[in-house]
């Protein structure tokens, strides 16, 4: 199991200071992903449950990985030079959505930095838990915002 305070201070703050899109309100949208996605309760799995193909603490889908190097990192060389320092030789990207948290972590920024909607202020809970469901979960998608708050209450003491 991962600790929630490792995981912002070891992980996320790191990466999103490494690309240049760190903030509090980044912080909050990235751990409440993790919270979400994986829910930490002990059972945390690194292949979405059911056989879908989202891997890692993100549940981040290999096709989605590649729309992001393929459709906007191709295009934005500094920042796919700060990407390439997170990955490894070994093994491939979709493996490391799954084992490597630095990678996994920029890859879940990425998947929100890229939208023209500014991220919700900091406080605004709600807000970030409508900006998962439409960039990150889709219409389509299962959680709700409601879920998403109800997972990142039990982690919002980290930022007191």
């Amino acid at each position: 199991m991962i600790s929630y305070k490792d995981l912002l201070e070891d992980v996320v703050r790191p990466v999103l200071s490494h690309l240049d899109m760190n903030g509090l309100q980044a912080e909050k949208l990235v751990i409440g992903t993790a919270v979400h996605e994986s829910t930490f309760n002990g059972d945390t799995r690194l292949r979405q449950v059911g056989g879908g193909p989202a891997l890692g603490i993100y549940q981040i889908e290999p096709n989605t990985m590649n729309d992001v190097w393929n459709n906007f990192l191709k295009y934005r060389p500094v920042l796919r030079e700060k990407i390439e320092d997170l990955c490894s030789p070994f093994p491939n990207l979709d493996q490391q959505l799954a084992g490597n948290l630095f990678y996994a972590t920029a890859i879940c920024r990425l998947v929100y930095y890229r939208q023209r909607e500014p991220l919700p202020k900091a406080d605004d809970l709600r807000g970030l838990a409508a900006y998962w469901k439409k960039y990150y979960n889709t219409v389509g998608g299962k959680g709700s915002p409601q879920d998403w708050l109800e997972h990142f209450n039990q982690v919002s003491g980290l930022w007191t």
